[in-house]
């Protein structure tokens, strides 16, 4: 805090939503955070700079999706964020999406249950198998999975391969 702060214009105080000390009240009104987790956080208030990424949102990218879907989220924080993902490199994991978000075209994790739109994200993801069919056994899945892992082929694997060509 310097001495004559006041007369930039600029009054310090404790931030509203995380309550970090030094945030500022700009003159037009907006809030400046420095705490980094913050979305009020002003990089112009960060103290040193952070080792590595962390806490950092990417600067820019040019990642353009092919197949683009937006995502409608709520963060455990209960912030609204919308996200456009590639459809087709979003992948399920359990209660999960792993997406590939623009511009950065760095992978993200997104809980299911957060999900705004959900019924209509996971209409326009590839699915392994066709709607009315059988889900492959678990014998027939351990073949597949092996046989990916290791890069290989075998007879079995082929005509498993054929009745299950997105798995």
């Amino acid at each position: 805090m310097g001495f004559l702060d006041f007369l930039k214009g600029e009054k310090k105080f404790q931030c509203p939503n995380c309550g970090a000390d030094g945030a500022k009240k700009a003159k037009d009104g907006s809030i400046l955070c420095p705490n980094r987790s913050c979305p009020y956080f002003d990089r112009s208030l960060a103290a040193a700079p952070p080792s590595g990424n962390w806490g950092q949102a990417a600067q820019g990218g040019s990642f353009t999706p092919a197949h683009p879907i937006t995502i409608r989220y709520r963060n455990f924080q209960n912030q609204d964020r919308t996200f456009t993902a590639d459809a087709d490199g979003t992948v399920r994991k359990k209660n999960h999406l792993v997406a590939t978000v623009a511009p950065s075209g760095t992978k993200i994790v997104l809980s299911r249950d957060r999900i705004q739109n959900l019924s209509e994200v996971e209409s326009t993801l590839p699915h392994k198998v066709e709607p009315g069919q059988d889900w492959p056994s678990p014998r027939e899945a351990q073949v597949m999975g092996y046989h990916r892992k290791h890069g290989t082929s075998s007879p079995l694997y082929q005509k498993i391969r054929a009745k299950y060509p997105n798995w």
